[in-house]
This record gives structure tokens, C-alpha cells and sequence, in this order.
């Protein structure tokens, strides 16, 4: 954890945590969710003993508001300044935190941590509103199996994992994706919304590719069982050690992942990995970037599965 975690007062001052927030999220004053009314001078602070800190009102639509409407934190009885030292200590550690040591650290119950961690995940989610690659640029794809299928018997082969498909441009992002199986029909479409076809595409030797690769500028591909790894510039060592953080956090730190969250940790993984220390972005900027991420993301606990 960084030094400023001990010493920033918005870490442990509930009134510095919420200017803060505040701060972030309206850079330019306070703007009514409900309305999306920006006019301060129809925006009020309601005051009082038994008034929540941070609430106004809004006087064009006439309905009160806080930071936390319409954001992960909207509803959550969790301190906000609990809620930024989660946030930091989930994008300041590689392979993320545990629930069991947010609980402990920020002494909440279990099941707040468990809650908490999955809103800042959706948080961390990506829009993915432009194609990775483009002309010159090599993206990488290949699939890995994490756990167990929910009600799938296991048997040979690899049938009775859930599949993960990751996409990895080469010095830039990646963006993962849970599918159900890797045939062309499942992995195809996600190729064509999120990659430039200008784009070389890396891939190994698995044939399900050789058709997708015509959909691209060039492809390229390795053929890891022949133990090549690396030929001039085709190989899938990016997109592969994407993989070993992921799996070192998924089995050494998270251990239980049900199936119908496995997304949101696929969120969470790549928002650091798109976040990383090599494109010049600290602790505190990533940090700072998953805050800014909250808005218009809800998530409430029969949504998560609780």
C-alpha cells in the first residue's frame, strides 16, 4: 500500500472522503442525476440535524440527491472513506484483494467485502467503444480454462471448463471474454466488434483460426505443439503472460469464483493490466481512473447472486 494511504485524509476522514469524491466527480459543481440539471443556481444544499452529509436538491426536477446517487456507492451503508481505501488497495495490488482481507483490513463484515469488491469491479469495466490493433499493429488471441463448469460432469478433454478468451494488443489493452466453448461461431464475432481489421492477428496453431485470420490485414501463428514459441514477430507470449497474472490471482488470491461472476473479474484484471505501471500509470492514477468509473453503474445484491 502507498504512502499516501496513511496520510491522505480522505483515507480516513468521512467529510474529506466525500469533497473528495465530490471533487471527482463533478469537476465542474454538483449535476442532478435525476435531471441531469448542471445550473448551481438551481441546485441547493439541504442542511439539518438529521440531514445525510453531501445532500441537494435539485429545483428543475425538485428531487433530492448526494455524489453516491447513481454511482456503486448509491445505497451502501460502507463509510465512504472505507470505500476509497478498497478502491485503492484493489488497483495498488497485481493480483487483486481478497474479500476475506478486506474484511479484515477495513473491518466490515464478509459479506459488505464480497459486495463492495464486485461494485468496484463493475467499475473497472471497460466500454470498449474502439477497436484494438489497427494498421501496423499486431493483436494477440488465445483462449485459457479457468474452474469448472457449473453442473457439467467432469470428464476428458477440456469440455467441462469455462472457457476465457483474451484479446491483447501488443504494447496496448486487453479486453477478456467469458464464452461458452471455442468454436469459431462463439469466438468469431468478438474478433470483429473489438478488433481493427487493418490489424495483424497472432494467434497458435489451432485450426478454428486459420479461416478467421483471412478476416485481417495478416496472420500470423506459432505452433506451441512443436514447441515453437516465438518466430520473428509471431508469437502469443503477450497475450499468454496475461494469462499467468490472471490465473496467479484467480487460484493464489480469489481460490472460489462462481461462474456467473467470472466477468466481473475479467473486468478487473484487464482494467489493471490496460492501467499498468509500463504506460506510465501509478497507484493513485489508477486509483483515481476506477472512481471515475462509477458513475451510472449499479449493481445491487440480488443482481450479484447474494
Amino acid at each position: 500500500m502507498s504512502k499516501s494511504v496513511l496520510t491522505a485524509p480522505e483515507f480516513h476522514d468521512e467529510a474529506a472522503a466525500l469533497a473528495y469524491i465530490e471533487g471527482r466527480l463533478w469537476p465542474k459543481g454538483p449535476t442532478c442525476p435525476h435531471c441531469g440539471n448542471a445550473d448551481t443556481a438551481k441546485i441547493g444544499a439541504l442542511k439539518g440535524k438529521s440531514t445525510r452529509p453531501g445532500l441537494r436538491k435539485c429545483y428543475a426536477c425538485y428531487k433530492p440527491f448526494s455524489v453516491k446517487v447513481g454511482t456503486i456507492f448509491e445505497s451502501s451503508h460502507v463509510p465512504l472513506h472505507l470505500w476509497l481505501q478498497a478502491i485503492h488497495m484493489i488497483c495498488a495490488s497485481k493480483k487483486g484483494v481478497s474479500s476475506n482481507q478486506l474484511h479484515r483490513i477495513l473491518g466490515i463484515t464478509l459479506k459488505s467485502a464480497w459486495f463492495l469488491s464486485h461494485r468496484i469491479r463493475l467499475a473497472m469495466k471497460s466500454t470498449g467503444t474502439t477497436s484494438l490493433g489497427g494498421k501496423g499493429k499486431h493483436v494477440e488471441a488465445d483462449e485459457t480454462y479457468i474452474g469448472q463448469k457449473a453442473g457439467v460432469t467432469p470428464g476428458r478433454g477440456f469440455e467441462h471448463k469455462r472457457v476465457v478468451l483474451t484479446l491483447v494488443e501488443r504494447g496496448g489493452e486487453a479486453r477478456s471474454f467469458h464464452i461458452d466453448r471455442t468454436l469459431t461461431r462463439h469466438i468469431r464475432p468478438i474478433l470483429a466488434r473489438n478488433v481493427d481489421p487493418a490489424s495483424t492477428l497472432n494467434t497458435d496453431e489451432a485450426n478454428r483460426y486459420a479461416t478467421m485470420g483471412k478476416d485481417f490485414a495478416a496472420h500470423q501463428s506459432v505452433n506451441h505443439k512443436a514447441g515453437e514459441y516465438a518466430r520473428g514477430d509471431a508469437t502469443t507470449n503477450t497475450v499468454e503472460g496475461y494469462f499467468s497474472i490472471f490465473k496467479r490471482g484467480m487460484r493464489g488470491i480469489y481460490q472460489h469464483c462462481g461462474e456467473r461472476h467470472l466477468h466481473r473479474y475479467l473486468s478487473e484484471f484487464d482494467f489493471r493490466y490496460n492501467t499498468r505501471a509500463k504506460l506510465g500509470v501509478d497507484d493513485a492514477m489508477r486509483a483515481d481512473k476506477a472512481l471515475k468509473g462509477v458513475v451510472g453503474k449499479r449493481l445491487t445484491y440480488k443482481a450479484a447472486g447474494c
